[in-house]
């Protein structure tokens, strides 16, 4: 299938710019060389280009393509893709793991940004495993079939197929980022959120970030995930028991309308709207939900 017109934008813009051709050398005349005039005073050099401008445009331009649906671009709003970013730390070099990117609305970014010069690793569910949710081979084969239509855009980013039970990302030392959404309230449900952590760090170089949200609950009391909230506690004890350290915290994915105790958890709110009908405009009012963003660092 050809590329659409946008698309193949969207490549060139992320794309090296093409070397400019020199200019000819004249052939000197039989004239005398004239005397030697003064060299004149070198002109000041250019001002350097601010590295995070320069990643904020570069994101911008990734988030405004068309090959996003119009109704992922809607939720910028509430998940602050270039912010959050961002925020990680992101670079273009980077060699980034995403853990159970779904249907892909954060590959849809990550994986044009890094396709020049990066590398981008979907972790997704082991769908041939025994006994997994129909829903995992239902969202890997949405992403996987995406990302096959439109190499121009994507690459050739890796699906990294791991066994939810005993998880594992790839060599050891082998990534920059390990960057998590709204994830951890599964794992703390089934009780596999220790052996996540873990795989986390043993990916990770030195130095390396775990770049983390998830819907967060009021106070300190640790939850069991079932309502989709978790507290960030929560979450600053399991990172620092795999062995990080908390390097920032951030708000800018928060949400101060949200009282966190609906009575289907977070699913109440938008997008799901799992009460359907019933208070639709007052649960669209309060909008997506509160959620924390941390980064951590592998020492």
């Amino acid at each position: 299938m050809r590329p659409s017109h946008s698309l193949l934008a969207l490549a060139c813009a992320l794309g090296l710019a093409a070397c400019q051709p020199q200019a000819e050398t004249p052939v000197p005349t039989a004239a005398p060389d004239p005397a030697p005039a003064p060299a004149p005073m070198p002109e000041p050099a250019p001002a350097m280009v601010d590295a995070s401008q320069e990643m904020r445009q570069r994101l911008e331009t990734v988030a405004a393509g068309e090959h996003r649906k119009d109704t992922d671009r809607a939720r910028d709003r509430y998940r602050n893709p270039v912010e959050t970013l961002l925020f990680f730390g992101l670079k273009p070099d980077s060699t980034v793991v995403e853990i159970t990117p779904g249907g892909g609305w954060y590959s849809d970014i990550l994986a044009p940004f890094l396709r020049p010069h990066g590398t981008y690793i979907g972790a997704i569910w082991d769908d041939t495993l025994p006994d997994q949710p129909a829903y995992y081979a239902r969202l890997n084969t949405t992403l996987s079939e995406k990302i096959a239509a439109a190499p121009e855009v994507y690459g050739e980013p890796t699906l990294l197929r791991f066994n939810p039970q005993a998880p594992a990302f790839g060599e050891p030392a082998s990534a920059d980022m390990v960057l998590t959404f709204r994830n951890a309230h599964n794992w703390i449900g089934a009780g596999t959120a220790e052996a996540y952590f873990s795989a986390f760090f043993d990916v990770l170089k030195p130095g390396g970030v775990l770049g983390f949200t998830d819907h967060r609950a009021k106070g300190d009391t640790p939850t069991d995930g079932k309502s989709g909230y978790v507290t960030e506690q929560q979450i600053i004890d399991l990172a620092t028991a795999a062995g990080f350290q908390l390097a920032e915290r951030s708000e800018i994915n928060a949400n101060p309308n949200d009282s966190a105790d609906y009575p289907r958890g977070v699913w109440t709110l938008p997008p799901s709207l799992a009460l359907g009908d019933e208070d639709r405009e007052k649960y669209l009012a309060i909008g997506e939900s509160d959620r924390m963003t941390l980064k951590f660092v592998k020492p």
